[in-house]
C-alpha cells in the first residue's frame, strides 16, 4: 500500500513541476519562439541520454507511423509557441487556464480520429466551458483578448497531439513517439528562426538566470517528467493520472499568486470563470470513468 502511495506523491510532484511551465514563460526573458526552441533543444538532448541509459525504444519501423509522428511534432511546436505567446501577452494564469480546455476539444476530435460515438454530455460540458470563458474575459483589454485567442489555439493543438498520440500509441512505443515528435518540433522551429533571420549567435545570448531556468524547463519539466510519468501510469493507471493532471491549472495559479503576484492583476470574475472551467474539466473525466464499460482483466502495460 505504501508503495502505491509513493507513486501518488511522485505523480503530484510532477504535476506541481508542470505548474512551473507557465510561470517560466514570465520569468525567462526570451521571446516565445526563442524560449520554445531552447526548451526543445534541452529536452531533446536530455531525452536522448535518458532513453539510451534506460534502453527504451527509440525507432519507429513503419514509414506510415513515422510520418504520422512527424506530423504530430508540428502540432507540438505550434502548441508550445502559442502557449508561451499567450502567457507573455497576458498572465500565466490565463495561459494555463486556456490550456485546461484541451480536454473538451477531445470531445469532437476523438469521434473523428478514434471512430467512437459523439457524446452529447461532453458537448454540454463544452458549453459550460464557453460560459466560463465568458466570465474570464468580461473585463479584458485588447491585448488580453489576443492572449485568449493564442491560448485557445494552444489548447486545440494540445488536444490534437493528445488524440493523435493515443491513436499512434496503439502501434508504436510512447518513447519513440515522443523522441520523433521532439525532433520534428525542433526542425520546424529551426526553420522558422532561419526564415526570420534569427538563426545566429544572438539566439544563444541570454542571462545566467534564463539559462538555468531553461535547463529546469527542458530537463525536469519535460524529459524527466515524461520518463517518470510512463512508470507512474503503469503503476496507477491512465485514468488516475489523467484526472490528477487536471489539477495543473490550480497549481499554476497558486504559483502565479506566490511568485508573480498575479492576484493583483486578476479580478473576482477571472476566478469565478476559472473555477467553472476547472470543475467542468474534472467532471468530464469523472463522467467518462463512470460511463465506460468495466473491464474484467487488468491492463499490465498501458501506454500514454
Amino acid at each position: 500500500m505504501f508503495h502505491k502511495f509513493r507513486y501518488h506523491i511522485l505523480m503530484h510532484l510532477i504535476i506541481f513541476v508542470w505548474g512551473f511551465t507557465g510561470i517560466l514563460g514570465k520569468l525567462i526573458e526570451l521571446d516565445a519562439l526563442n524560449l520554445v526552441w531552447h526548451r526543445i533543444l534541452v529536452a531533446l538532448v536530455s531525452l536522448l541520454i535518458g532513453l539510451s541509459l534506460l534502453k527504451m525504444p527509440m525507432r519507429i519501423k513503419s514509414t506510415k507511423h513515422l510520418l504520422f509522428a512527424l506530423l504530430v511534432g508540428v502540432f507540438v511546436a505550434v502548441h508550445w509557441i502559442t502557449f508561451y505567446v499567450s502567457i507573455q501577452l497576458s498572465t500565466a494564469s490565463l495561459g494555463i487556464l486556456c490550456l485546461s480546455t484541451a480536454t473538451l476539444h477531445v470531445t469532437w476530435l476523438e469521434p473523428l480520429v478514434m471512430k467512437r460515438k459523439f457524446s452529447w454530455i461532453e458537448f454540454l460540458l463544452g458549453l459550460f466551458v464557453i460560459y466560463g470563458i465568458y466570465f474570464v474575459s468580461s473585463n479584458f483589454s485588447a491585448q488580453d483578448y489576443e492572449a485568449l485567442v493564442y491560448g485557445l489555439i494552444s489548447a486545440l493543438t494540445a488536444a490534437c497531439f493528445n488524440v493523435f498520440n493515443a491513436k499512434l500509441a496503439q502501434s508504436v512505443p510512447s518513447s519513440a513517439i515522443t523522441l520523433h515528435e521532439m525532433i520534428m518540433a525542433m526542425a520546424v522551429l529551426t526553420g522558422v528562426l532561419a526564415f526570420e533571420g534569427k538563426l545566429n549567435a544572438e539566439l544563444f545570448s541570454m542571462t545566467l538566470s534564463d539559462f538555468l531556468w531553461l535547463l529546469f524547463l527542458g530537463i525536469l519539466c519535460t524529459s524527466v517528467a515524461f520518463l517518470l510519468t510512463i512508470d507512474i501510469i503503469k503503476k496507477l493507471g491512465t485514468f488516475t493520472v489523467s484526472l490528477s493532471i487536471n489539477l495543473e491549472p490550480v497549481y499554476t495559479m497558486l504559483l502565479a499568486i506566490a511568485i508573480l503576484h498575479e492576484h493583483e492583476l486578476l479580478g473576482i470574475q477571472f476566478y469565478i470563470g476559472s473555477s467553472i472551467i476547472i470543475l467542468v474539466v474534472v467532471a468530464n473525466a469523472v463522467i467518462k470513468n463512470y460511463m465506460k464499460p468495466k473491464v474484467k482483466h487488468v491492463e499490465k502495460n498501458p501506454e500514454i
